[in-house]
């Protein structure tokens, strides 16, 4: 029975050990959050106003932007106030709910990204049924059931990890209430806890990622065996992008999430590094690079809807115009 001091608030360590690059860092990352928010907006309203994109996989997409989006904006705002204030203190009660919707909205994007393979192995395996197999309305139920079952999974661990008791420290080594670095702070965290949060977290990973590799590989032995090679490189494009993704994505969050805690590589720095490849860059990759840049359609929808914003400025300029 030891005394021990409450923790009410905390103090967000973040990127406090490289002060003299915190300008820098703000900068760049509000550079990168701003491009996230105008490319993914982008691609939301080139789906919404395309009557050709109104079909299965892209109203996959524009959930997966859509949540995305809801991703940074959960953690890059704070971040940047916490780069230019010298006291980054966050309450309890932040705290957990920084954490509930950041997992559960990473959690949705895994699932989603599950969902849009079997989109794809569904348009491969049956070109000619895949109207009928992939409606609007299974489109939206797979969307509910993954945003349900992130959340639920997600509320789980926040209610676990804030039911235990914070005492003495309170400097968490990150810039966002992650999982690993406030658990780490309880006094009476136990393996028992330790090992509930593998394993929903591995659920998420881990199970998500299996219905993705169990797609592709369906995918991969229906494409092998198409006899032409024009019709090979068409199947193997529509899912390139989507795997690249997949790839970037599990690889940052499985490196964080599910290796080894008491590994040798497991410091702060390399921690917080990690962190912004998948809180920052990921998110700026995928809309920029992966999606829109290496899909033919979606650059048609973007200059159609960047030449109809630039084309109704000026005419509603003229109309106010000849109003006043």
């Amino acid at each position: 029975m030891n005394n021990h001091t409450t923790v009410s608030t905390f103090f967000l360590w973040g990127f406090s050990s490289f002060p003299e690059l915190q300008n820098l860092l703000f900068v760049m990352i509000l550079f990168s959050y701003v491009t996230i928010l105008l490319a993914n907006l982008s691609i939301m309203l080139a789906i919404k106003l395309s009557q050709n994109l109104h079909t299965p996989m892209y109203f996959l997409l524009f959930s997966l932007s859509c949540s995305e989006t809801c991703t940074t904006m959960v953690i890059i705002p704070r971040m940047l106030v916490d780069l230019l204030s010298e006291r980054k203190t966050i309450s309890l009660p932040e705290c957990a709910t920084q954490m509930f919707f950041f997992f559960g909205l990473a959690s949705n994007n895994c699932f989603i990204m599950a969902a849009m393979s079997y989109d794809r192995y569904t348009a491969i395996h049956n070109p000619l049924h895949y109207q009928t197999l992939i409606t609007g309305t299974i489109c939206f139920q797979l969307v509910m059931a993954s945003s349900v079952l992130g959340f639920l999974i997600s509320l789980c661990i926040t209610i676990m990890i804030f039911n235990l008791s914070f005492c003495d420290s309170n400097n968490i080594q990150h810039f966002f209430c992650d999982i690993s670095p406030v658990v780490h702070l309880a006094c009476d965290y136990t393996s028992y806890h330790e090992m509930v949060i593998s394993v929903l977290s591995a659920f998420v990973l881990v199970g998500s990622f299996i219905l993705i590799m169990i797609s592709y590989v369906f995918i991969v032995s229906i494409v092998v065996k198409m006899p032409s090679a024009k019709g090979r490189r068409k199947a193997f494009s529509t899912c390139s992008s989507h795997f690249t993704v997949v790839s970037v994505h599990y690889g940052f969050a499985c490196f964080v999430y599910l290796r080894p805690k008491n590994s040798d590589s497991d410091s702060f720095g390399e921690n917080t590094l990690m962190a912004v490849t998948y809180t920052v860059l990921t998110p700026l990759l995928n809309p920029i690079v992966i999606y829109s840049l290496r899909n033919k359609e979606m650059q048609v929808a973007l200059r159609k809807v960047l030449l109809s914003i630039t084309k109704f400025s000026p005419q509603m300029a003229n109309k106010r115009a000849q109003n006043i």
